[in-house]
């Protein structure tokens, strides 16, 4: 092994480490916040907008962020101003530990996450083009594994010394990898940045379109269950606060365990097209099931068909809709793919928490099935024109999706 090969090996694993402990610092806390604002007298309508502030901010930067590191060719700056923000919004939450503060924190939190663009497009940039989807599944595992360690270090913590602590380890964590980001060493430049209209060409690319709206319908959903609502379900059954953070756990050793079997072989075999759709099913399956649950024991069970649709769907779906995308556009299309996405994650929580509030809890799991619903019939019907497509004569092509 060469020592360039040394060096993006070494990189490689920095990078990861970053991942690990942004994510852990983003979540540690997520278990428990809905079930803690429930116990101060936060309104279940207003927990909804928290939720959704999250993805607010990710809605409103995420674009912008894609294009300027397009334009300056640079990812660094942004993992370091991800990696700050992660720990600046705990501070909120730890000096405004009400409703507000949480507001304010998400949105903070929001913007840290605005920044895994640049954390995505520069790990990919150290793999080959044909290794697109096994680079996004890797990457993926690492965000997983890092929410995994914080929803551990909730369950240890929470029952004993409460959400101020953990949001103390929210910021006590962010500091180290804010440090070890100013280590990170990018590939000079070696072409002249396209225009701003160059690059915003490829918002109209189809793919990347289709599967925006995917991955919009997969986190919307996730977001609105088992980073809020589902925790709720588990204290209305009597759940103690041990095992909610169980339930947490089993739903992100799942996403951890199908994000890096998405990058396998064995995933490729069948690859996107039977993977996309059989677990959208096993997440609308899980919405359909949550609100009719009589005992706790049955959560644990549903918690993992959502980890798979953590792990398999939105490892497909990155690598979907970045597959028509050259490398000088390759953050711009990353942050419009997160943008869309982040319509779901602001919207449907708010959605969920108003017919929550407004009429019961089962209408609102069905309003999340239903969402998970269109989304199968989105992904079939793409499939089948991109299918029809290849049967089609080359001078009416055009015609077709990509």
């Amino acid at each position: 092994m060469t020592s360039k090969q040394v060096n993006l090996a070494t990189q490689k694993k920095i990078l990861l480490i970053i991942v690990v402990l942004f994510w852990f610092s983003q979540y540690v806390y997520i278990p428990y916040q809905t079930p803690y604002l429930t116990s101060i007298g936060v309104a279940t309508s207003f927990i909804g907008i928290i939720v959704g502030a999250y993805g607010f901010s990710q809605l409103i930067l995420r674009m912008p962020v894609g294009l300027m590191a397009d334009i300056k060719g640079k990812h660094k700056v942004f993992i370091i101003i991800g990696t700050t923000f992660s720990g600046l919004a705990s501070l909120f939450r730890i000096f405004i530990p009400n409703g507000i503060g949480f507001l304010i924190g998400s949105l903070f939190s929001g913007l840290a996450s605005a920044m895994w663009i640049s954390f995505m497009v520069l790990y990919s940039n150290s793999f080959k083009k044909e290794e697109l989807q096994k680079s996004t599944g890797i990457i993926i595992g690492a965000n997983n594994l890092g929410i995994l360690m914080g929803f551990i270090a909730g369950t240890l913590f929470y029952d004993t010394l409460g959400m101020k602590f953990l949001c103390i380890l929210s910021l006590v964590i962010a500091i180290p990898s804010t440090i070890l980001a100013f280590f990170i060493k990018e590939p000079p430049i070696k072409s002249k940045p396209l225009s701003v209209i160059q690059l915003a060409s490829v918002y109209v690319d189809k793919r990347l379109i289709i599967f925006s709206l995917i991955a919009l319908i997969q986190q919307g959903v996730l977001m609105s269950t088992c980073m809020s609502f589902t925790t709720q379900v588990a204290k209305m059954l009597g759940g103690s606060g041990f095992q909610i953070g169980m339930i947490s756990i089993i739903y992100i050793v799942s996403a951890v365990a199908s994000s890096y079997f998405s990058a396998s072989r064995s995933a490729a075999k069948n690859g996107a097209k039977f993977w996309i759709p059989i677990t959208l099913i096993c997440l609308c399956a899980y919405c359909i099931i949550i609100p009719n649950v009589q005992s706790i024991a049955y959560i644990f069970f549903a918690q993992i068909l959502a980890g798979m649709g953590n792990g398999i769907i939105f490892s497909f779906c990155t690598s979907e809709a970045m597959k028509n995308v050259s490398a000088d556009r390759k953050s711009t299309a990353m942050g419009y793919f997160q943008a869309i996405y982040a319509i779901g994650m602001t919207i449907i929580p708010i959605s969920t928490g108003l017919i929550y509030n407004f009429y019961n809890m089962n209408s609102a799991y069905y309003f999340l099935a239903c969402m998970t619903g269109i989304g199968v019939l989105i992904v079939i019907c793409f499939y089948f024109f991109k299918d029809q497509r290849k049967k089609t004569p080359k001078s009416t092509e055009e015609y077709s999706l990509k």
